[in-house]
């Protein structure tokens, strides 16, 4: 019950911060209208009413890609002792 509590706080709070920032923004374009009730003896009849409508514009997020030059370091691998007469290294040749 915990857990469902702090889901809808945190959805309530994320809501607030979309609104606040300007990322989401509701509008309501039709207001709602309740039905006209009538009643004959125990018949209760229901017509009309509209529900409300609104227009919800979101913000968007834009990923995209650029190039850039990377650099990569060398790297050089020293035997043990008894080997200490060979050395390899790792350079741009090599790795490609």
């Amino acid at each position: 019950m915990r857990a469902v509590l702090l889901i809808l706080i945190l959805a309530v709070v994320a809501l607030l911060i979309a609104i606040a920032t300007g990322f989401l923004d509701i509008s309501q374009t039709r207001p709602a209208k309740a039905p006209d009730l009538s009643v004959n003896g125990a018949s209760v009849t229901a017509r009309g009413g509209q529900a409300p409508t609104f227009d919800v514009e979101t913000g968007s997020v834009a990923v995209g890609t650029k190039p850039a030059n990377v650099a990569v370091p060398t790297v050089k691998v020293i035997p043990p002792d008894n080997q200490a007469n060979q050395v390899s290294e790792n350079t741009d040749s090599a790795a490609q």
